[in-house]
């Protein structure tokens, strides 16, 4: 069985501990040179992490959201179908490819949910950031997606924060379920408390509804400056007060953060295999400073560790 297919395996029995690896494409008005560049030394970053998946994000500017100055300017990216597609076709994992429906028609993601190849195609449908942001909603994404091929797997994303306001997360996470979602990717997580509120809830709600849980892959970023935790909380990422304090105080904010998010993570996968949910993790860098960039790697690596443990 290969990379690609084995990912499905682990995906359809439920497992814990998948591992997945989160990147942005290259700013759409690079020169073809420069973008190859990227391309080739996030492929040779994907090879030497070889997780179980690489995750391709579908940046929207999220300025109807959050009427706050961005922190950092949004520029228009690749397509990510396009990137992995044209570029990132050496890195020996599977690819899983977000796309933000309201970029996008109906006819468009019928075409995306029946791969024109027998190899396995994994994606993740985002949302529009705000209700008025216009353009094809997530649920007639998900009406799209009814006619989806056996080898497409349809993931979605999970929010704790919205959890701890509404208390209704998991309500959507089961309701996205019943839509043919077979895993989650989170949002980037700081606070484990909200997390484990979700896990808690959906896992007594699967009981209830004598219905198995799905993996739920929590997103882990370091954090390197003040101006990172800026936007991170930009991007409504959840930090507690406190936490804030430490690592605005701390000698080394970005190795601060990188132990904390190894603590989530063990604190997640603990209480998930309690709870008898599959707990995963998706690490990422919202930054492209390269010191948060190998930070990212070796958080991968130390949640690789706490996995295998």
């Amino acid at each position: 069985m290969n990379k690609k297919d084995h990912l499905g395996e682990k995906i359809r029995n439920r497992e814990s501990g998948i591992l997945t690896y989160g990147i942005t494409p290259p700013k759409k008005d690079l020169p073809e040179e420069r973008i190859a560049e990227i391309a080739a030394v996030q492929t040779a970053r994907i090879r030497m992490l070889d997780p179980d998946a690489l995750v391709v994000y579908d940046l929207q500017d999220e300025k109807d959201r959050n009427k706050e100055e961005r922190p950092f300017p949004f520029l228009e990216t690749i397509d990510p179908s396009i990137y992995d597609k044209d570029y990132l076709t050496n890195t020996g994992v599977p690819s899983i490819v977000y796309r933000c429906v309201g970029k996008y028609t109906e006819d468009d993601l019928r075409v995306w949910v029946r791969p024109d190849t027998e190899e396995p195609r994994y994606s993740v449908f985002v949302g529009a950031a705000s209700a008025g942001s216009g353009g094809l909603t997530l649920s007639a994404a998900y009406q799209a997606a009814e006619s989806r091929a056996k080898n497409f797997t349809l993931g979605a994303v999970l929010i704790p924060e919205r959890h701890r306001r509404n208390a209704d997360e998991h309500l959507r996470a089961f309701s996205k379920t019943e839509r043919g979602v077979s895993f989650f990717i989170s949002q980037a997580v700081y606070s484990v408390e909200g997390a484990k509120d979700f896990l808690s809830d959906y896992a007594y709600l699967c009981r209830e509804r004598k219905i198995h849980p799905v993996p739920i892959l929590f997103t882990l970023t370091p954090c390197g400056s003040e101006k990172t935790l800026s936007f991170m909380k930009w991007l409504g990422i959840a930090v507690p007060r406190w936490l804030e304090n430490e690592l605005l105080h701390s000698n080394d904010i970005l190795q601060r953060s990188v132990d904390v998010c190894a603590e989530t993570y063990a604190e997640l996968d603990r209480f998930g295999r309690e709870m008898g949910i599959p707990v995963g993790c998706n690490v990422e860098s919202v930054s492209t400073r390269k010191l948060e960039i190998e930070a990212s790697v070796a958080l991968l690596e130390r949640v690789r560790n706490i996995a295998r443990s």
